[in-house]
């Protein structure tokens, strides 16, 4: 950071400050009222979403949270982005210990909220934002902080995430590899956006102070070693590490090397533009019989690696608003009209992929749109169950389990009380959501090569790793 916060402020809905810590003696309790007119005077301005107010030679960045302003004040040349993470830090820290931050718990904490104050920045540098450590040496328990005779060794070494002395009879770590899949499919049937995000989730109970070493099926790191690829590694893109890996080594030689927080928290999360087939396809077919009945078909089928199954698929089918009376017929799974959201709700607890029998996909829930004026809904499946869901126009159709080599369909019938036009299109163009999860399946094939626990006592560690892969922003724009 190029130049230090002169004070930190924590003012309430309307500028009045609650509480405030002055850090280098060059600004007082009134920049406060300077802050708050210059921020009513921004109302009015189109980029009065800037967190940053400049006046009289003192910048101030700020973020609200509910019904609390925090705000810091600097003569100095500060790095913005920094400050921000920080205030946002702070947040964290905050709702830690209160659970909600609030005007009243502010007030009700003023005690506590100076000490965490006076750790988390000095001398207007920020310090020590990790709650876990915080809370060796702040307890909430007393309105008077006891003196701790030896500050926590995490507060004094460069590993300010992890604490020393930490001892579990069974040393495991578990890795979860989870892979969103975002698409949006047109009324042609092309994709129109596809995108993959991925996190690796770790929970570790480690003693001591272990080092981890993770290697993956990345690209750059197998060509870097002369290894043949032969289609099994990955280009990651946008990647975000938490801050206990060690930047420097994986610039050079793409390792991920790291000391890892006590318990859960995200090591990695990435992204991946390439174009993707959608996993669960679905086609949909609306009938208008006269002017009183409706007819929708659905079929649903699975178009991803062979020996995965999409679990706890639900597909929701838009129904017309008017409809009623539904009668539904799925060949796999439950379908029910959720005349609420005009849509049937198809459910599928496990979908298989054509090739194979046995791998599966659980959990799969389609919810079709419907009329918002359809009634009396009569849904036939040929697997799983479906359900009319009133209150979002919709069926959703549940499958718990797919097994492998079959393609399920639902059909359904409302009553349609009111129609504008015997020729005239729907009211409105709703989407198909389509939910489901494939485990033990990744879209973008990345792999866990290897993950090594190392720590100087010398004990063994049992790590546990997982894949799966559940549907994002998955919507099919067919009705």
């Amino acid at each position: 950071m190029a130049g230090a916060v002169s004070a930190l402020f924590l003012l309430d809905i309307k500028g009045r400050v609650l509480v405030w810590r002055d850090y280098r003696g060059d600004v007082s309790a009134t920049q406060a009222e300077r802050f708050f007119t210059k921020l009513i005077e921004k109302e009015g301005d189109p980029q009065s979403q800037d967190p940053v107010v400049y006046d009289n030679g003192v910048t101030y960045m700020f973020i609200q949270h509910s019904n609390v302003y925090l705000m810091t004040a600097s003569r100095q040349n500060c790095n913005a982005a920094s400050l921000l993470s920080f205030l946002h830090r702070v947040v964290d820290v905050f709702r830690h210990y209160f659970e909600e931050l609030e005007e009243e718990s502010l007030r009700d904490n003023f005690v506590v909220v100076y000490e965490l104050l006076d750790e988390m920045m000095d001398f207007g540098y920020p310090q020590y934002t990790e709650a876990k450590i915080l809370g060796e040496f702040i307890k909430t328990d007393a309105y008077r902080m006891e003196v701790t005779q030896r500050p926590p060794m995490a507060v004094t070494n460069a590993v300010s995430w992890r604490s020393e002395g930490i001892a579990y009879k069974k040393n495991e770590v578990f890795l979860d590899v989870v892979e969103k899949v975002n698409i949006l499919v047109n009324s042609n049937g092309q994709i129109i956006r596809s995108d993959v995000v991925g996190a690796l989730k770790m929970r570790t109970y480690l003693s001591g102070m272990p080092e981890c070493k993770l290697g993956l099926n990345d690209r750059v790191l197998l060509e870097a070693q002369g290894r043949a690829t032969k289609g099994k590694a990955i280009d990651l893109e946008d990647i975000k590490f938490h801050q206990c890996v060690r930047l420097a080594r994986f610039e050079n030689d793409r390792t991920i090397s790291f000391i890892p927080p006590d318990g859960s928290f995200d090591l990695m999360t990435y992204r991946l533009s390439t174009q993707v087939k959608p996993l669960i396809w679905v086609e949909a077919q609306v009938e208008r019989h006269s002017r009183s009945r409706v007819e929708v078909m659905v079929k649903a089928r699975s178009q991803f690696k062979e020996r995965s199954t999409a679990t706890n698929v639900e597909i929701e089918i838009p129904v017309p608003a008017d409809a009623s009376n539904p009668n539904v017929r799925t060949s796999m799974g439950s379908a029910s009209y959720a005349p609420e959201s005009d849509a049937l709700v198809w459910k599928i607890r496990s979908f298989p992929d054509l090739m194979v029998l046995g791998s599966t996909a659980t959990n799969v829930e389609i919810e079709i749109p419907v009329p918002a004026d359809a009634s009396n809904p009569n849904v036939r499946t040929s697997m799983g169950s479906a359900s009319y869901a009133p209150e979002s126009d919709a069926l959703v159709w549940k499958i718990r389990s797919f097994p492998g080599g079959k393609e399920y369909m639902l059909r359904a019938e409302f009553s349609l009380p009111s129609i504008t036009a015997e020729d005239g299109g729907p009211e409105r163009k709703a989407p198909i959501h389509v939910k489901f999860e494939i485990p033990y399946f990744t879209v973008s094939g990345i792999q866990v090569r290897y993950l090594k626990i190392i720590e100087k006592s010398g004990y063994q560690a049992l790590p546990w790793v997982r894949y799966i892969t559940m549907a994002g922003e998955y919507e099919l724009r067919l009705i």
